[in-house]
């Protein structure tokens, strides 16, 4: 009741000022205003987190109505906010800081729709396209399979062709379909959010958040840099996956089918490192078999990342992180089970929402997360526009920059996960960059075009009629891979990945794949380390953890280059750093790549079809793929 007395007070004081003739030009009473935002913006907030928690780890129709009404409210905060912060003079102010909270409260996002009643629909498709995906299900025999961790470990661990298809096209068939037609209506709608903003579509809206006019010359610049190390890996993998399924199915100078990768969307390839491990008979730094034999559960792989961070003078979680984070899934409920971070904006209260097994692949993920709590509980004391990364890949690249050297065959010997002494020899480390590239090289395409598919639907050059065969393009021409079966336009496999139903922005983490290893090298340096980049581990390096610490409690209050600058030295992003960790790695794919008569590139298919042409079979579908339009080489 108190606080509804004050947002009453607030709002009769601010509207005085929508009826005054003249703008207000007193920057001490814009202070006063946006101390008054804050406060209630932290209110808001975190009551729409509140509830968007509670309907993701117990989805139901109550929770869902609940968490949309909250959204709402929210949404409606914003927008008074925004229609109350015009009276202000922002321009003739002085102080730089509140005319960049001003700029941010300005930046409302889907509240931008004027119109109720689209609001209320748009909040309603985000909710309906989130929980088709969440509770997506494959049937095989009287079993359904659930995303995780059903399908990801069937991937990940799978080697029969056909079993791998089935479970590849079962997702895609589970949930893209439904999620077409919400899709186009969804764009529409956001869109015209956007456009009262000012902003020509939603993609002319996400790139404004990098405050970086030339945004997309600089990543496709990003992208030529790191395009020749990732074909050769490309050709490698795409060799020694034909030798593993026959060349009839992964041809030598063809796109690879999508299945194969150990991954649902082929974004990351470390899963089939068995298949493609350059030499044999060396020391493994996979220790998924040791922590479930030392007896690491989802709790021990927590304490483990937490004790990194404190390691190096970071802030340990709070009590409330242990009380209230979902870690791993529940048998009682239907959850979203994809892993992320949460603040709930009263500078306290933050938690991880992960369906955690036991695996080094999610033991980076925990690191991962907790790398975003940390960034929280490092900015919260900053206003509420300022609570965020200085820009959003640099919210993605904190954990993973700490992951890079927590996956160290040193530092994972330092935790008791590899026992004996460590091999050290080229070959050693030819196989742990080979691992690491599977990871992070084969990343990059499929980060960078994810979002070219968007922006391109957003800006109508991709219309509703072709979303589908759009995307495979798109996916073969950046990443050379092609589907297994032939796609058409009832399919939607764009669909089929979390983000883009749950209409989170994806460059991020291209963005974060670069300027992580800008992180990392930077960080090296602090704690002293000698020797080659990928072998830094800065363990209990309270200097690298200062740098990391004061970049972190800026939050956004200055723009991105500033905060690289504080970590780095430097005010751009590079891919220089990147490139001198895998240098070993490229020479040796060119070499062998060379020796093996393997080309780079790939050659160009259709996989799509007419409904009648895909129903055929896949006798057609074989030769539709023969079909050579050109031929990319060396």
């Amino acid at each position: 009741m108190a606080r509804a007395s004050w947002w009453v007070a607030f709002f009769l004081a601010t509207f005085c000022y929508s009826g005054a003739q003249t703008l207000i030009t007193d920057e001490e009473e814009a202070k006063q205003w946006l101390e008054q935002y804050n406060t209630m913006a932290e209110h808001y907030f975190y009551l729409s987190e509140e509830a968007n928690w509670a309907y993701e780890t117990d989805i139901n129709d109550q929770n869902q109505q609940a968490q949309v009404q909250a959204s709402l409210n929210k949404d409606k905060f914003k927008k008074e906010a925004y229609d109350n912060s015009t009276m202000f003079d922002v321009d003739s102010f002085t102080n730089e800081t509140v005319k960049r909270l001003f700029s941010k409260i300005k930046n409302i996002g889907n509240a931008g729709l004027r119109d109720q009643s689209k609001l209320n629909r748009l909040t309603q498709l985000l909710a309906d396209m989130k929980q088709v995906y969440s509770t997506g299900k494959v049937k095989d025999g009287d079993r359904d399979l659930v995303f995780e961790p059903d399908l990801v470990n069937e991937l990940a661990t799978g080697r029969d062709y056909d079993r791998l298809q089935f479970i590849w096209k079962g997702w895609r068939d589970a949930v893209g379909p439904t999620l077409r037609d919400m899709y186009k209506e969804y764009v529409t709608l956001k869109n015209e959010a956007i456009g009262e903003l000012g902003y020509d579509d939603v993609g002319d809206y996400w790139r404004s958040w990098y405050e970086t006019p030339t945004f997309e010359a600089d990543l496709e610049a990003l992208w030529q840099e790191v395009r020749p190390m990732y074909l050769e890996l490309h050709a490698y993998v795409r060799r020694r996956l034909g030798e593993a399924y026959g060349k009839d199915k992964v041809g030598e100078n063809d796109p690879i089918p999508a299945h194969l990768f150990g991954n649902m969307w082929s974004q990351q390839w470390n899963n089939i490192y068995d298949l493609v491990e350059p030499f044999s008979g060396k020391q493994r730094i996979d220790v998924t078999s040791a922590m479930v034999a030392k007896g690491w559960d989802a709790m021990r792989m927590f304490n483990e990342s937490e004790q990194f961070f404190t390691s190096l003078g970071l802030i340990p979680m709070t009590p409330d992180f242990w009380r209230d984070s979902m870690i791993v899934r529940p048998a009682d409920r239907e959850v979203v089970c994809y892993a992320s971070a949460w603040d709930f904006y009263n500078r306290r209260d933050f938690r991880i929402k992960m369906c955690t097994e036991v695996t080094q692949d999610d033991l980076q993920t925990v690191h991962h997360e907790m790398g975003h709590i940390e960034y929280f509980l490092q900015y919260k004391d900053q206003p509420v526009p300022f609570r965020e990364g200085a820009n959003p890949g640099f919210h993605e690249a904190v954990g993973d920059c700490l992951a890079l050297s927590v996956s160290t065959p040193k530092h994972l010997k330092e935790i008791g996960l590899i026992d004996g002494t460590l091999q050290e020899d080229d070959e050693a480390d030819i196989n742990y960059l080979m691992k690491q590239a599977l990871e992070k090289i084969a990343f990059l395409p499929f980060a960078y075009m994810m979002d070219q598919w968007r922006w391109k639907v957003f800006d109508g050059r991709i219309t509703p009629d072709n979303m589908n065969q759009e995307w495979w393009k798109l996916r073969q021409q950046y990443q050379g891979i092609i589907p297994p079966v032939l796609r058409d336009e009832k399919d939607f496999d764009p669909g089929c990945k979390f983000h883009i139903p749950s209409d989170v922005p994806y460059i991020r983490y291209f963005v974060s794949f670069i300027v992580q290893f800008q992180f990392y090298e930077a960080m090296c340096d602090a704690s002293d380390h000698t020797g080659p980049l990928y072998k830094c581990d800065f363990y209990r390096s309270p200097q690298a953890g200062q740098l990391l610490g004061d970049m972190l409690k800026l939050g956004s209050s200055r723009p991105w280059p500033e905060a690289m600058e504080a970590i780095t030295g430097s005010r751009a992003m590079t891919a220089r750093p990147l490139l001198k960790y895998f240098e070993p790695l490229t020479t040796w794919l060119r070499q062998n790549n060379t020796a093996s008569g393997v080309r780079t590139g790939w050659s160009q298919f259709e996989p799509w079809a007419s409904s009648a042409t895909k129903e055929a079979g896949p006798a057609l579908a074989t030769t539709l793929f023969c079909v050579l339009c050109c031929l990319f080489v060396r």
